[in-house]
């Protein structure tokens, strides 16, 4: 098993931008040093509590300071981007990553996102501009011109040479692209049959363990779709985690601190908003006022001592049949950083090499 990160990024309403940002790259240094595999980092318009609209600005920022870790965003919402411009921006990235660059998408799921850029995501409009905008990237990439594509949201060009010197020359430093992560988050999620579908990485996002295991089904039925054979080994498990020197200070450092605020304040009013408190539900007949912030520590969480959280991992392991990378949720302890370090340097150090074992199982669970 790896570990990498995955940053909304959270930061609460009241912290400055740049704040937000410089604790941001402040913590993929960390990981950077501490030699975790990969980060992703979010994109969001309207959620004062995910705050950061442009995830290429910190992962620029990022590869300059950090020597070994993958970095990409978690990824770009497609919908609101236009496929060629975004295409060449990618793969300026990837060269300056020195091919560095993971590449993830998104739908976009929130609302409000929704009304900023005019699209009908109640009807699914989001999913299909999602795949159209991704078709015509890795044509861009990959396939020569001139050819036109004219799609239901875009109409794209790639010209023959102009002029003796005027062409399209952008491709990414990757060949014949970075790899590609798509997150999902629903039962029979769409997205996670395109990862399958497609060869990509499949992301799960933090829900309770016996409703991701569903997830693997959606990238099994993908993959059948076009005679792939997809490796657990790959699928990317999205995780709240926290771990200290005892159970006590790990629950208190969680539950009573940031981890906990974000999610009384946001996440669970939101996910109630949306009806989805169902997926953090470790069974369906539990009351929605009984998923709490406790409730889901108790629950979905891995927060704990080195050896809670290594009996934990191996737990949901079991439970969903085995994944390749568990990705920490990422959080804003800014005003503790040094626990937020210390809890990515125990579950790196002192939980990893308890997990070796787990390894030999993912084959098998392929």
């Amino acid at each position: 098993m790896e570990l990498g990160y995955f940053a909304m990024p959270s930061h609460p309403p009241e912290c400055g931008l740049k704040e937000g940002h410089d604790w941001d790259l402040q913590v993929l240094r960390w990981l950077d040093e501490l030699d975790y595999q990969e980060a992703w980092i979010g994109e969001h318009h309207t959620a004062p509590w995910e705050p950061h609209p442009s995830p290429d600005l910190l992962i620029a920022q990022a590869l300059l300071q950090t020597k070994n870790i993958r970095i990409g965003p978690g990824g770009f919402l497609l919908p609101y981007h236009h496929p060629a411009e975004l295409a060449n921006r990618v793969a300026m990235l990837d060269h300056l990553s020195s091919g560095r660059l993971n590449f993830g998408v998104a739908a976009s799921g929130l609302p409000s996102d929704w009304a900023m850029f005019n699209v009908d995501g109640m009807s699914g409009q989001n999913r299909d501009m999602t795949r159209e905008a991704l078709e015509i990237i890795l044509k861009m990439w990959t396939e020569p011109g001139p050819w036109t594509h004219k799609g239901k949201f875009w109409t794209v060009t790639k010209p023959d040479t102009m002029f003796d010197f005027l062409k399209p020359h952008i491709k990414p430093l990757q060949g014949p692209h970075p790899p590609i992560g798509v997150a999902g988050l629903s039962k029979n999620s769409d997205t996670l049959k395109l990862a399958g579908e497609r060869g990509f990485i499949p992301m799960s996002l933090n829900l309770n363990p016996a409703y991701v295991g569903s997830h693997w089904d959606s990238v099994e039925a993908g993959a059948a779709k076009t005679g792939r054979k997809p490796s657990r080994k790959d699928w990317r498990m999205v995780r709240e985690v926290f771990v200290a020197d005892t159970d006590e200070e790990a629950w208190r450092l969680s539950t009573g601190d940031m981890m906990g605020r974000m999610m009384g304040e946001y996440f669970l009013p939101l996910l109630g908003h949306f009806g989805f408190k169902d997926y953090l539900k470790a069974s369906p007949d539990v009351p929605d006022s009984d998923v709490t912030v406790e409730y889901c520590a108790r629950n979905n969480w891995i927060v704990g001592s080195p050896a809670t959280v290594t009996e934990k991992i191996e737990k949901i392991y079991q439970e969903v049949g085995g994944f390749g990378v568990l990705l920490v949720f990422g959080f804003d302890y800014k005003h503790k950083p040094e626990a937020w370090h210390n809890s990515l340097r125990l579950l790196k150090q002192e939980v990893l090499p308890r997990l070796k074992n787990l390894d030999a199982s993912v084959g098998r669970a392929a």
